[in-house]
């Protein structure tokens, strides 16, 4: 949070003013953490051996976001607030939870917006950040499933989430479309990562992986689905008031190109 802040002062009033309204979401949840319930899939509930391969899988996109961000950082300090907003923008909606199968819970994931703003390697890094923060802080999912979780919400989800927006981009459909098409199938693809990950832990017993994925899956897309919608004109709108009170610096640092689009 001071980071987000320290950033703050070098940018516009109104960048300012928008910056600290994510920021302030982000920390209410933290303050006020009751009102959450578990995320994703719970401390324990994985089997060790699929706990070391998925954090085994996880960690080489992880290393690749440090680099890139590190990267970026250093070409222009005035991202390290960007990244802050897409960290409180995926924590806050990562924390509207409703229950579901076994051991998880169905909710937005919150990837798309940096998906969109930084490409998939360096949203692996915040949404790992988020997710290990509310292991800890939150006790939502856990220390030993972190892997697992890492791999479903902050490497398959972001990386589906920025092709989808290039598509989008690439057939005219403009930013906007292109970051709520974004949101929506990184959101659902997150979900059907972790129903596969609990189909490979669980097989059925008469139908093996793949009659667990299915029931997993099944399972998750009645609630996913509503829900990745919302996440879709959310994620637009909050693109939408960055381009209105930030434009030109979104064009400066060269995080969006959004001139003469309607």
């Amino acid at each position: 949070m001071k980071c987000i802040l320290a950033a703050m002062k070098n940018l516009p009033g109104s960048f300012k003013i928008f910056g600290r309204v994510l920021a302030t979401a982000g920390l209410i949840l933290v303050l006020y953490p009751a009102r959450a319930h578990a995320m994703h899939i719970m401390e324990g509930f994985l089997p060790l051996g699929w706990c070391l391969f998925w954090t085994a899988l996880s960690l080489p996109f992880l290393l690749v976001g440090l680099v890139s961000m590190r990267k970026r950082m250093q070409e222009d300090p005035r991202f390290k607030l960007l990244m802050g907003l897409a960290g409180a923008f995926a924590f806050a909606l990562s924390a509207l939870k409703l229950p579901s199968v076994a051991g998880s819970s169905s909710h937005p994931t919150g990837v798309g917006l940096g998906a969109v703003l930084f490409g998939p390697t360096i949203m692996t890094v915040i949404g790992s950040v988020v997710l290990l923060f509310q292991a800890v802080l939150l006790a939502h999912g856990g220390l030993t499933t972190l892997g697992a979780n890492v791999f479903s919400m902050a490497v398959a989800g972001p990386f589906v989430a920025y092709f989808v927006y290039r598509a989008c981009c690439r057939v005219g459909l403009g930013s906007l479309w292109g970051a709520g098409a974004a949101a929506f199938f990184g959101s659902i693809v997150t979900y059907l990562v972790t129903a596969v990950q609990l189909a490979l832990a669980f097989p059925s017993e008469s139908g093996g992986v793949m009659m667990s994925f299915a029931k997993f899956s099944s399972v998750f897309l009645v609630a996913q689905l509503p829900l990745s919608l919302a996440e879709a004109v959310l994620t637009a709108m909050v693109l939408k008031g960055l381009i209105g009170v930030a434009q030109g610096e979104l064009e400066t640092l060269g995080v969006i190109q959004v001139r003469g689009e309607g």
